[in-house]
Formats: C-alpha cells, structure tokens, sequence
C-alpha cells in the first residue's frame, strides 16, 4: 500500500552508494541541459526567462517521485511551451502580470486535471489523440515553433498577426529593412558548437556549452547596448511626432478597457435578469467597445511598428551623451560611434525623459535572485471557463508525450510502466509547480535521452536535478545577465529539429491509407491556424473519429473460401470462386445498433444475388460482442432466410455473444444444432446436405479455386 501511493519507496530496494553516484552525475548532468532549455521555453511561452527556472524547480522532482518511469525527465518542453502561449495570447498581452498569472493558472488547472484522471484510472482517454493526429501536429508545432524564434535569431521586434504566417511575413520584411548581425552572428555560432560537439562529442553537454561560450562573449564584447536618454537627444521632428501619437494611443486605451470590462460586467447582470431588449442593447455596448479597442489597437500597432523601423546614428558629444541622427539623413561632417541604434518600444508609453535606446544584441537581462514566492494561484472561475478547454487539450497532449517517451525507455531498461501512475506523478508535478511560480510542464525527450545515457537508476536523478536548479536561483543568476536571447532562440530551434519526423506520414499512409490523410490534414491545418494551435488538433480528431464510426457503420462483411495455405480467406481480396451453395460470410467487428442494420443489407444482397444459396454460415470469430439491436438483427435475419427457404447457422460464436443468445433466447430460434464451434466443423455438417443435388466439380469451400 506505501509504495502504490508513495512509489519512490520501491527505488531504495537493493540501492548502492555506487547507484546513489550515479544517479547524482545523471541529475546534474539534466540540469547543464535543462536551465538553459528552461529559459528558452518560458520566452517561447511568452513568460520571462526566469519562469522557465520556477519551472524546472519542483516539478521535475515532484513527477520522479509520484511517477512510474524512473528515468523520465519533466519540465518545461516545447510542444507545452507553445500551446500555453497559443491559449492564453487572446486573454492577454504576453509577458503581461495578467499573463503571467494565467499561465501559473493554467498549470494548476492541467495538473488537477491530469492527477484526476490518474486517481480514477482514465488514462486510456489519452487514446482519443490518434498517432496520425499527434504526428501531423508535431510536426506543424516544430516548424511553427522553429520560424517563430527567427525574429530573435535576426534581432528584429515585430507584433504578432492573427496568424502565425502572416507574423514571419512580417519578420522577413523587417529583416530585410534592418538585420542585427552580431546578434545572428550568435545565434549562428550557438548552432555550430552544438551540431559539433553532439557529432564528436555527444556526451558533453552542448547546450551548456553553447551557452556559456556565447555568454562569455557577450561579456567581454559588450554586445549589449542599451542606454537612457532624454527625447531631446533624438534629432528627428518625424520621430517625436509618433512617440507622441503612440503615447496618447495607449493613454486612449485605459478608460477603453475599463469601459469594457464595466459593460462586460453590466452585460452579466442583465442576462440574469432575463430582459431580452436590455440584453439586446448591452450587447450592442460590449460590441461597440469592442470595436474601439481594436480600431485604436490597430492604429497603435501601426505607429509602433514605423518607431521601430526608425534607425539612427549616434553622435558623441563633449558632455559624453549622444545625440541621434536618422541613419539615412545625418548632416555631413559628423562622426557617428558606430552602431544603429534604435528606440525600444513595447506596450507601455514611451517615457520621453528616459527613453530606452538600443544600439547591441538582446540578452535576458536581470533575473531575480532566489527562490519564487510560493502560493496557490488566484482563481477567478470566468478565467478558468475559458482556459479549461485549452488546459484538457494540453493535459492530454503533454502527457501523451511523456508517456510515448517513457514506454520508449521501458523498453530498453525493462521497466514496468503504470500510466495512471504517471498520469498521478505529472499532475502533482504541475499543480505543485503553479505552488512556486511553474508554468506547464511534461515529459522532455531529449532530456530524457540524456538521464538515460548518463545510466540513471532511479528517479533520484531528478530530485538532483531540481536541487541544481535550486542552487542556481539561489547563487548564480547574475551570470545569466548576458546570454544573448538569439542564442536561446537557436537552443529552442535545435531542440525541435528532432520533432520532424517526415517518416512518419509515410508511415501512417502505408498502415491506412486514411491515417496518412488524417496526418497530412492535422499537419496542414495546425500550420494554418497557428497560433490557435486548438483547431487543428480539433480537426484532427474529428477525422479520426469519422473514420473510426463510419468503419465501425461499415465493417468488412466478407464471403469465404479456401485459400492455397489452407485456411478460408476473404474470396474477393484474394481473387477465390464462391461456393454456388453455402455461403461464408465474415463479419469484422462487433455487431451494435450502428452497423446491424448493414449485416442486413449484405444478407439480403446475397440472398438476391445468389439463386442456387441454400445455406449461410455466419462466421462470428470477428463479432466480440453484440448490442439488443444487433440481436434483434439476427433474430430477423434468421426469420428471413429461412422464410424463403435458405438456412442458415453460426459459427466461432464467443462467450459474449453467447450470453446474449441465450438471455434473449434468440438460441432455440437458431437452435442448438445450428451453432458450431469452428468454420470447418459447420462445413462438414452442412456440406452433404447442400450439395446431395449439386452441379458444383470441386467446391471452392473444400478445393481452391481461383477465377480465371
């Protein structure tokens, strides 16, 4: 009983100092990976860099140690990173506190939802997510994911579009206009040292190696930089008249957005009330304000994307301050320091008295030393209605991933996997990681790959793993300062490059054809809809459930005859005459109020078609179970054939099955003497009898016959 509810106690059966080495060099080892990987996902999730640290604290330890897997590595991943900010981009700005708070909201909603259905053994409803859905949408998420970091990789700032090609059209452009090449220059070396030391040296970290080396950089070289000034300094009449404009746009905003929310609020109270001309005319209020904010939203995205495309030049004065020309118009005779510089600007008004100007690299800055405050998320249950469809999606998806990733281990250590267990490990993960600040998290493959290569034991190496990130927030976050964030970017790109798997549609299309359709589709959509990531996994699983109920409508009702092997096979598939006599028939499934009425149809038919029948076997072994209308089907099939003067009788009937015949007594309207065990036991009965008169040489149920 101690260890199904604390299952970490079964690890320290037989465990070794030897063990205890190990899976302390395997956690550590997690770690070099995981802190840089965590930070770049938070960015990727729209949260500060730091969250993804908060992240990847409590829940890795907390998943090892209520899991099943021992050798699963949890934490911020990319597929969870994106689709947290894909759902919580309409509700607020990323980067937002209103943001930031829906993410941590988020994370304790999914780990409720995945620890419930671990407590009550539903771990089966991951099914509902088809391998050909999740693969059409992993890739789509790697490419999406992969292009959505090209901003950063070429030190650009673009507002994002209502779709997510439109934003990278929107990147290329302001590329093309302006590219920070020391920033690319970073990103690209980030690259190369990774591709190279995981080709001659795959067992150093090369993440952490990147980071670091890159880090250093950055340092020695100053390539970030970033200075305060007045809008004096700015030489340009054009650009004081847009921060002005800009300015009184997001001021307009303000009362805009309390306006909606009291007429939201005001719309509530009247439904209660139930007057449906009040309702009318609020309606009308909400969707007027509604409109405003998005025509001023609008006009704001405009002038702040014409700031940013303003470059300037940097004059040094005597004083040592600068004075900002624009780039293509700087009176002659002066000497520039340079560097383009650029003004920063966000969704806050731009102080004219201590305007940020940016003339380096982007880098992660400041990163709050120590450990997060801990407290249970604020609930606001308007909020949670909304995000809760987003959160089941995400539950089931992270989890379908951590779960694909730890059978994928258990196969090579011969681990048994309880995936209820993990459902429990990977909920408690995230609702105690929204305790500390935690953003989503699942099961991480490439970091899993790594504990299993170091020869973790047990899920100790995690809980090493989440005391390495406890004392990196305790002591050696200042070092982080000067990462450059196109380095990160090129972490997070190379982290996804293992998602494509082209294969795999390939894959799916040679099991079923419309497998691979439904991959394909899941694929095209999720790259469609993006960054509303929710649809195309919708359209997906829509497909695949049409399939699946129209070949559980449809299933395969096959005639039978004997094949070369010796066995009875489907004759149409493989090219058999059909006995002039008896009759065959196969039915592939369970026999339901779906699908009853077409064994029916295929009854009939036969019985149309095929003058000279005198006798039907159905051939159960496929029929594992049957509903009231399927046996009310048979009951009237069985009266029908008969009728009109062919028999009829059952063979391979399963246990299932039988237990309804007999319960409905539908058995005495068959009879005893009609229900044979095996297929070559009814024809031996009813051969004789069929065929005492018959014009039939060899009978392609005893003889193989081949149509010419």
């Amino acid at each position: 009983m101690l260890t199904r509810i604390f299952p970490f106690l079964a690890w320290f059966k037989k465990y070794s100092f030897e063990a205890f080495r190990i899976d302390a060099v395997a956690g550590l080892t997690v770690a070099l990976v995981l802190i840089p990987q965590s930070m770049a996902y938070a960015q990727l999730a729209g949260l500060p860099p730091y969250y993804g640290l908060y992240a990847a604290f409590i829940p890795p330890m907390i998943a090892a140690l209520f899991g099943s897997s021992r050798q699963l590595a949890t934490g911020p991943v990319a597929v969870v990173s994106l689709m947290t900010s894909a759902s919580l981009e309409p509700l607020a700005t990323a980067g937002s506190q209103g943001f930031i708070a829906y993410a941590i909201l988020m994370a304790l909603m999914i780990g409720i939802f995945q620890f419930a259905l671990g407590v009550l053994k539903l771990g089966l409803v991951v099914n509902f997510l088809s391998h050909p859905v999740v693969n059409g949408f992993t890739n789509a998420a790697a490419i999406i994911i992969a292009t959505s970091q090209l901003s950063k990789m070429f030190g650009v700032n673009v507002d994002n579009a209502e779709h997510h090609y439109e934003t990278i059209i929107r990147v290329i452009k302001a590329a093309m206009h302006y590219t920070h090449w020391p920033t690319l220059i970073m990103g690209v070396s980030a690259f190369i040292i990774m591709i190279v030391l995981k080709r001659i040296a795959p067992k150093i970290p090369n993440v952490l190696v990147a980071v670091v080396v890159t880090t250093l950089i950055s340092w020695a070289f100053g390539f970030d930089c970033n200075i305060k000034t007045d809008i004096a300094a700015i030489e340009s009449p054009e650009a004081k008249e847009l921060i002005s404009k800009f300015n009184i746009s997001i001021e307009n905003a303000v009362p805009l957005a309390e306006k909606r929310k009291q007429t939201a609020s005001a719309l509530e109270d009247i439904k209660e009330k139930g007057d449906p001309i009040a309702i009318l005319d609020a309606e009308r209020d909400v969707n007027v304000v509604a409109a405003q904010i998005e025509m001023l939203r609008h006009e704001t995205g405009v002038l702040r994307e014409e700031i940013r495309n303003l470059l300037f030049k940097g004059v040094k004065q005597p004083d040592g301050n600068l004075l900002f020309y624009p780039a293509g118009n700087m009176p002659d005779g002066l000497s520039a320091d340079g560097r383009i510089w650029r003004i920063k600007v966000g969704n806050n008004p731009i102080k004219s008295d201590k305007l940020t100007m940016i003339g380096g690299g982007e880098v992660v800055g400041n990163i709050p030393k120590g450990l997060p405050k801990f407290s249970i998320p604020k609930m606001d249950l308007r909020v949670m209605l909304k995000i809760l469809p987003f959160a089941a999606i995400i539950s089931l998806l992270g989890f379908m991933e951590a779960i694909s990733i730890a059978k994928a281990m258990a196969a090579k250590t011969g681990q048994r996997l309880d995936p209820n267990q993990e459902l429990v490990g990977q909920g408690l993960a995230n609702m105690l990681g929204s305790f500390s600040n935690g953003y989503p998290v699942s099961g991480s493959f490439s970091r899993s790959a790594v504990n299993l290569q170091a020869g973790a034991v047990t899920g100790l190496s995690s809980v090493f793993t989440s005391m390495t990130v406890l004392i990196t927030l305790m002591f050696f976050t200042p070092l982080l300062y000067y990462l450059p964030q196109s380095v990160l970017a090129a972490v997070i790109m190379m982290a996804v490059i293992g998602l494509i798997n082209v294969s795999g549609f390939i894959h799916s299309m040679k099991a079923k054809w419309y497998d691979g359709v439904i991959s394909v589709i899941s694929f095209i959509f999720t790259l469609a809809f993006a960054p509303h990531l929710d649809k195309g996994i919708m359209v997906g699983v829509v497909l695949s459930l049409c399939v699946f109920l129209y070949n559980s409508m449809r299933p395969r009702v096959a005639s039978l005859s004997r094949h070369e092997d010796e066995a009875l096979r489907d004759s149409t598939t493989f090219g058999l005459k059909q006995c002039k006599y008896i009759d065959m028939v196969r039915f592939d499934g369970p026999l339901f109020f779906a699908n009853a009425s077409y064994l029916e149809d295929k009854i009939t038919e036969r019985l149309m078609s095929k003058k000279d029948l005198k006798h039907i076997v159905i051939v159960c072994n496929g029929i594992n179970d049957i509903d009231a209308s399927g046996e009310e089907t048979l009951s009237l099939v069985v009266e029908r054939t008969r009728s009109g003067g062919v028999d009829i009788s059952f063979s391979g009937v399963n246990e299932t099955v039988m237990k309804v015949f007999n319960s409905t007594h539908l058995i005495e309207k068959i009879g005893l003497d009609h229900i044979y065990p095996t297929m070559e036991k009814a024809i031996c009965s009813v051969y004789d009898q069929t065929h005492a008169d018959g014009r039939e040489d060899m009978c392609p149920l005893r003889t193989v016959c081949r149509i010419a």
